[in-house]
């Protein structure tokens, strides 16, 4: 086995193995759009069964001969093998060197279209051979979409967020099953100033069909297969004009689970920093699952096919600048103050959880009844947001803001993009879904927010609180290590390669250190159902030098669940009167 191959061998190994497949998210944010001028996309890999860790692909000069063997991203299974290039590019998990970043949701789609026989590329083998042959977001469309009419498309449908430092595309594709080799596919330009989503929905309807993909254009703004359209009429797929075809509603058709589990991930972000989608009735019923099919669409289009028509537009112009903080926190968010808001109803316990075990639908009495899916859940692996700085060359420009576990529990430490190395907490192979270890990053965190779980709406505000204070120190950090990191390039780069991995590397590794210090307050703090009085993160002792601490607090369940309690137990509970 090479080292190629056994490092390849590991990541699908300890990575993957996704039971619950249609659960990630990913969140766009161009220039125009974010406060400091840089473009954001963010990434969510929500899995029961997946383990959270940073993949490293070094820069690599091969020989002509010298073949890649693409490994299925879930099974593990090798799919056949294609000529690597004469360079390869370094890779931090799913940004390179360059800057470019890539994230993905899976949405299935028609299922006649779901496998494709003899085909050598899946989704997550595309997205780390376009990051290594790939200098801008336009181009890995054009090396992914060219490899995927080359060797077959291995799995089902998706939406792809691709970025650079100047700009965000959505791509989204399906192969063309048993009928033909290859994929049809979409990408858009999301215009400067907007934001986009996609949560396992495609989201790309109508577009401006295009007479020719030229990937030297920078201002064609849209890039599709040839037979996008003429696919789909070809077998039967769709019958309507060639102007009114929908990608979305022709390969991924809208179902209730399509709106509620998924989309309304996206229209829970595009509320907060949207006032027309906030205010908008219409969008809140197509969050909720109601759908409307009238004669025209929301934009006033006609829409002769029947579509659902009260869907949200694929991006939206924000009400102001978003921060790289704001980005961070909608990848927290659960519907709060939202009509799916999860915390006050009977399932959210004594303690407000916006949690809900799975399964995601239970029935009872042979009515079925859902789980709501938020962006924020308990299953995530790992989450980040890459975040593209055009000001900075390359390597210090790029910063992969990466977090293990539960994003709403999660830290994002900085990487930068540029680094040669992983952090040991982070590294893969330190620890595993089964295996545990003390210095890894998964099990310190899972650690925390397994036991903030147990009490919410008492301990996450304290995991709340030192989560912001750490990402703002963070970013406070960065801003003198660009500095520094520039200062140095200019008189050696491998000097300023090497002072970045050694920051993030110790960055890394010493929040990890902090969050087990913080862990064990927090469990001291709240254990056995009391609340020991605290200051800042020390316990305080009552006073006499022993180490015993003030009378703790005992806060019970709270007058709504001790109501809850009483209902149906007749008298049993109750104290009778002297």
């Amino acid at each position: 086995m090479t080292h190629r191959t056994l490092i390849l061998f590991l990541i699908l190994i300890l990575c993957t193995g996704i039971s619950e497949v249609f659960a990630c998210t990913n969140l766009i944010v161009t220039k125009g759009a974010s406060s400091d001028h840089s473009v954001m996309i963010t990434y969510a890999a929500d899995s029961h069964t997946r383990y959270g860790a940073i993949t490293f692909y070094p820069a690599a000069d091969h020989k002509p001969g010298d073949l890649c063997e693409v490994f299925h991203y879930e099974t593990g299974k090798l799919l056949g093998t294609i000529p690597e290039v004469a360079h390869t590019y370094s890779v931090v998990q799913f940004m390179n060197e360059y800057q470019v970043a890539i994230g993905e949701t899976t949405w299935g789609g028609l299922d006649s279209l779901g496998s494709q026989p003899g085909a050598i590329l899946d989704y997550g083998s595309l997205m780390r051979i376009g990051l290594q042959r790939s200098k801008t977001a336009s181009e890995m469309i054009q090396v992914i979409t060219e490899l995927i009419a080359e060797y077959g498309y291995a799995t089902s449908g998706e939406s792809f967020s691709i970025s650079d430092a100047n700009e965000a595309w959505i791509m989204e594709l399906i192969g063309k099953g048993n009928y033909e080799k290859g994929a049809v596919w979409v990408a858009r330009l999301i215009p400067d100033g907007y934001v986009s989503g996609h949560a396992n929905q495609a989201r790309i309807t109508t577009f401006p069909f295009q007479k020719a993909n030229n990937w030297n254009d920078s201002k064609q703004t849209v890039y599709h297969s040839p037979d996008v359209i003429s696919f789909a009429k070809k077998h039967g797929f769709y019958k309507g004009s060639d102007e009114s075809f929908s990608f979305s509603d022709v390969y991924n058709p809208l179902k209730f689970g399509g709106a509620r589990f998924c989309d309304a991930r996206v229209w829970s972000f595009f509320r907060k920093i949207n006032k027309e989608i906030r205010e908008g009735q219409e969008y809140t019923n197509y969050a909720m699952g109601k759908f409307s099919r009238e004669s025209k669409f929301m934009d006033q289009s006609s829409n002769p096919n029947g579509f659902v028509s009260n869907r949200m537009p694929l991006w939206v112009k924000p009400d102001s600048l978003i921060s790289l903080q704001q980005v961070k926190d909608a990848m927290r968010d659960h519907y709060e103050n939202t009509p799916l808001d999860m915390r006050n109803d009977p399932g959210a316990g004594p303690y407000q959880s916006p949690y809900r075990w799975r399964p995601m639908e239970f029935k009872v009495d042979s009515t079925l009844y859902l789980c709501e899916r938020a962006i924020a859940t308990q299953q995530t692996g790992y989450s980040f947001v890459a975040q593209s700085r055009s000001w900075l060359p390359a390597p210090i420009g790029g910063i992969f803001w990466f977090g293990v576990d539960d994003t709403d529990g999660c830290v994002y430490v900085p990487m930068y993009c540029g680094i040669n190395k992983i952090p040991e907490s982070y590294v893969l192979g330190n620890g595993s879904m089964i295996t545990w270890s003390e210095t890894s990053a998964f099990w310190t965190f899972n650690q925390l927010n397994n036991w903030a779980y147990s009490r919410y709406n008492l301990i996450h505000p304290e995991i709340e609180a030192y989560q912001k204070q750490l990402e703002k120190g963070f970013e406070n950090e960065v801003k003198s290590t660009d500095q520094q990191a520039l200062d140095l390039q200019t008189k050696n780069e491998t000097k300023a390669t090497d002072f970045l991995t050694r920051y993030s590397a110790y960055t890394g590794n010493k929040l990890v250190s902090d969050w087990k210090v913080f862990y064990q307050y927090l469990f001291m703090k709240y254990m056995d159902g009391n609340i020991k009085i605290s200051e800042g993160h020390q316990l305080l002792d009552n006073g006499n030098g022993k180490n015993v601490p003030k009378k703790p607090l005992q806060p019970g369940y709270g007058k709504d669940w001790e109501r809850i309690i009483i209902q149906g137990t007749g008298d049993r509970l109750k104290v009778p009167k002297d």
